[in-house]
């Protein structure tokens, strides 16, 4: 027993946080969750409301948030005197993350699309333009520096 109720499971928990065992073991190894204590036996015995973090993290991921940005906002959910206007920044801070990366993959959407058009044509793989733009500069290993 723990102090909140019942002990649970890491398949418990799993279970009722509807997640695979191992984002359950991956979140402890993150710290977004805490080491929970063991039984003789050596099974892991979560309190109850670890399923409850769980979801918090995983709703959170799907909002865009990080994994880096979610810790802060668990360590703000249980600090006093805190605001909502700091989580407000933080979510605006992750919103500004998220436009970044939606900037760069449009960009990378319409470089792709410009090389899938050059391929409309007959030419054979060995001078496809997109092949040929994805291909290192002739060198036989990209990592080797040129001899200069």
């Amino acid at each position: 027993m723990t102090v909140q109720g019942l002990a649970l499971t890491i398949g418990a928990v799993a279970q009722r946080a509807q997640v695979p065992l191992d984002t359950v073991r991956y979140y402890e190894r993150r710290g977004l969750l805490p080491a929970p204590p063991r039984s003789a036996s050596g099974y892991r015995q979560y309190p109850a409301d670890t399923v409850r973090r769980v979801v918090f993290i995983k709703r959170a991921q799907a909002l865009g948030f990080t994994l880096e940005e979610i810790d802060s906002l668990l360590a703000l959910r249980v600090t006093p005197g805190r605001g909502c206007a700091t989580v407000e920044r933080r979510a605006r801070l992750a919103i500004a993350r998220l436009d970044g990366q939606l900037a760069e993959l449009q960009h990378m959407r319409r470089a792709l699309a410009q090389l899938a058009d050059a391929c409309r044509s007959q030419h054979p793989t060995n001078e496809c333009p997109l092949l040929d733009a994805i291909e290192p500069d002739g060198r036989e290993d990209p990592d080797e520096p040129t001899a200069d």
